[in-house]
C-alpha cells in the first residue's frame, strides 16, 4: 500500500467516525445552555467537528494531489515494521488477555519486560526498574489516590495486606 492510498483510507475512516461521534455526541445538548454552559455534547460534537473538517481538507488535497504525502507513491509500511507492529498489537492483546486471569499486576510487568528487553532491547536494569516500578505507581495512583480497584485475577489475596493500610 502506498503513503498516498494510506491517507486516503485514514481521511475517509476518521471522517466516518467524525461522523458517528457527531453523532452520538448530539444525544447530549451541545449548545450553550443558560445558567449552566456548554451542554454535556459539546466538547465531543466541536471536536469531532473539527476533525471531520480536517478530513475534508485531507480529500481535497488528495484529489487534487497537493503536497508531498498526496503525491507519494512510496510504501507505506516497509514489511520488517509490519512485523513489528503485529508483535506489539498481539503481546497488548495477549496482556489484555491476561488482566482477567493475573490481574493488571500480574500482566503488566510481563508485558514490559517483553517490550522493553526483547522488542526494545533495553538492558535488564531499564527493564527490571520499569518493569516493579510502573505498576507499583498505578497501584498508588488508582487503587490509593483515586479509589479505583483495578483486576486483580489470581493475584488478589496478595493485596489483603495493602488493602489494610490505605483502606
Amino acid at each position: 500500500m502506498s503513503v498516498r492510498t494510506a491517507e486516503l483510507l485514514m481521511a475517509l475512516t476518521m471522517g466516518a467516525f467524525s461522523i458517528y461521534l457527531m453523532y452520538k455526541s448530539a444525544e447530549l445538548p451541545i449548545g450553550w445552555i443558560d445558567g449552566e454552559g456548554p451542554g454535556g455534547g459539546a466538547w465531543p460534537f466541536w471536536l469531532a467537528t473539527i476533525m471531520l473538517v480536517s478530513c475534508v481538507g485531507i480529500l481535497f488535497n488528495w484529489f487534487r494531489r497537493h503536497g508531498p504525502i498526496a503525491n507519494s507513491e512510496k510504501a507505506y509500511i516497509e514489511s520488517r515494521v509490519l512485523m513489528d507492529i503485529g508483535a506489539v498489537a498481539l503481546s497488548l492483546i495477549v496482556t489484555v488477555g491476561l488482566f482477567s486471569f493475573i490481574g493488571i499486576y500480574g500482566a503488566l510487568p510481563l508485558f514490559l519486560i517483553f517490550y522493553l528487553r526483547f522488542l526494545g532491547k533495553h538492558s535488564w536494569r531499564l527493564t527490571t526498574t520499569l518493569a516493579i516500578g510502573i505498576p507499583v505507581l498505578i497501584f498508588y495512583f488508582f487503587e490509593v489516590t483515586l479509589k479505583i480497584i483495578l483486576p486483580k485475577g489470581i493475584t488478589e489475596p496478595l493485596f489483603i495486606p495493602l488493602y489494610k493500610i490505605f483502606f
